[in-house]
């Protein structure tokens, strides 16, 4: 199976053009990274939140572990600092689910910065390049096999006429020249196929 083509003008754009598909992929997986740490800026307060919840909430159990140590009204001083200790836990959970809500945000984000152009790079670039590797193998294969000359040379034929003004002209035309078994004519226009197909004559299959 041949990746590239053997002609260097069409070789040449397929290089490029499977330059361009790289870098552009690159490019968006890149953008994407850098929107997904733009978008995690915003999880900063839920950090800030969840830190200074569990610290107040820490700081109070110790007070009213200390409170409650105080004779006759330990108890009574205890419960409104627990109460208050529970309360910063709560607002720790929130800043811990603010993270988690933004985190979430961040991944459908970056997996749809990365999907959308990816899948329309491929799009682009991926069918042409699977056709050219195919229709290549196609006609290497039908030059290799018995008679494959004779069918390259009719493509020939019957394809653009540009690439035909270049040959020299037998008496009755090319066409009867390849109706008469012509080799030298045959060999032309199989010649004239292979290159509109990137390909050269002496050049080997793989």
């Amino acid at each position: 199976m041949r990746l590239y083509a053997q002609t260097p003008a069409r070789r040449n754009r397929q290089v490029l053009g499977d330059l361009v598909a790289v870098a552009l992929v690159a490019a968006a997986v890149w953008f994407a990274l850098a929107v997904r740490d733009a978008v995690m800026l915003l999880a900063e307060p839920g950090r800030k939140v969840e830190s200074s919840g569990d610290g107040l909430a820490s700081e109070l159990a110790k007070a009213g572990d200390a409170a409650s140590r105080v004779p006759f009204v330990g108890d009574l001083l205890k419960k409104p600092l627990q109460s208050a200790a529970d309360a910063s836990t709560g607002f720790a959970d929130a800043g811990q689910s603010l993270q988690d809500t933004v985190g979430q945000i961040a991944d459908l984000t970056t997996a749809a910065l990365i999907a959308v152009p990816v899948a329309f790079v491929l799009l682009l670039w991926l069918p042409p390049r699977l056709r050219w590797i195919r229709r290549s193998a196609t006609v290497r294969h039908l030059l290799d096999a018995p008679g494959g000359a004779d069918l390259l040379a009719l493509r020939a034929l019957t394809g653009p006429p540009g690439d035909l003004a270049a040959l020299p002209v037998p008496a009755g035309g090319l066409a009867d020249a390849w109706r008469r078994g012509d080799q030298q004519v045959i060999a032309d226009l199989a010649a004239i196929a292979l290159r509109r197909a990137g390909l050269r004559p002496d050049g080997p299959a793989r």
